[in-house]
C-alpha cells in the first residue's frame, strides 16, 4: 500500500515538475529571442548602377535597425569594393528600365521614352548618357550616392568580404579594393555566416 502511494505521489511529482518545466522553458525561449540581434548575410553579384543600390541600400538600413550584416561580393559584384567605384548603368536588354529625363517640365519629365536596342547598341556612349541620366535622377529625389551608401554601410560596421575566387580570377590585387574590406574568403567561409543568420538574401 504504502508503495503505491509513493508511485501514485512520484506520478504527480513527475507531471507537475514537466508542466513546470515546460513553462520555464517556453518563457526563457522568448527571453533568447527578444535579446537576439537580428542578422542579415547579402550576396551581391552584380556591378552596375542600378544594382549597386539594393545591397548597400539593405545593408545600411539593417545596420541603422541594429542588425549584424554580412556582404558577400563575388564575381561582378565585386566591382562594388573597388577604390574607385565607377559603375555604369546599361540599358541595353532592361525593358524594365524606364527612360524618363531628369530635367525640363514636369510634362516632359514625366514622359517614358522606350528606347529600342539597336538604338542602345548602335549610339557610342549610350551607356555613359543613360549613366548621367540616372544620377541626375537620384540627384533630384535627394537619393544618396552609391559611395556615400558604402561609407554608411562602413560606418555602421557592415562587414563587408570579397569573393577570393573572383579576386584571383578577374586578376585584381587587394591594393585594388578599399582598405575597409574585412576579409578575402571563399565560398566555404561565408556559407556558415548566412547559415546562422536570420535573413539571407541573393542580389
Amino acid at each position: 500500500m504504502a508503495t503505491s502511494l509513493e508511485n501514485m505521489q512520484q506520478k504527480q511529482l513527475d507531471t507537475w515538475l514537466n508542466q513546470r518545466l515546460d513553462e520555464l522553458l517556453a518563457g526563457k525561449l522568448r527571453e533568447i529571442e527578444a535579446a537576439k540581434t537580428p542578422s542579415m548575410a547579402i550576396v551581391a553579384t552584380k556591378g552596375t548602377l542600378d544594382w549597386a543600390y539594393p545591397p548597400f541600400i539593405l545593408a545600411s538600413t539593417a545596420a541603422a535597425l541594429g542588425w549584424e550584416v554580412s556582404v558577400f561580393f563575388t564575381f561582378y559584384g565585386l566591382l562594388l569594393l573597388k577604390k574607385d567605384l565607377g559603375a555604369l548603368v546599361s540599358p541595353l536588354g532592361n525593358p524594365a528600365m524606364p527612360m524618363k529625363m531628369p530635367f525640363g517640365p514636369r510634362w516632359f519629365q514625366d514622359i517614358e521614352w522606350p528606347m529600342p536596342n539597336l538604338i542602345m547598341a548602335g549610339i557610342p556612349g549610350f551607356e555613359k548618357l543613360a549613366t548621367g541620366l540616372m544620377k541626375k535622377t537620384f540627384k533630384n529625389k535627394g537619393v544618396a550616392t552609391v559611395e556615400e551608401l558604402r561609407q554608411l554601410c562602413l560606418e555602421a560596421d557592415v562587414k563587408m568580404i570579397a569573393c577570393q575566387m573572383t579576386v584571383d580570377v578577374f586578376g585584381y590585387s587587394q591594393d585594388d579594393f578599399i582598405p575597409e574590406v574585412a576579409d578575402y574568403a571563399g565560398a566555404a567561409s561565408f556559407l556558415p555566416v548566412a547559415q546562422k543568420c536570420d535573413v539571407t538574401l541573393f542580389i
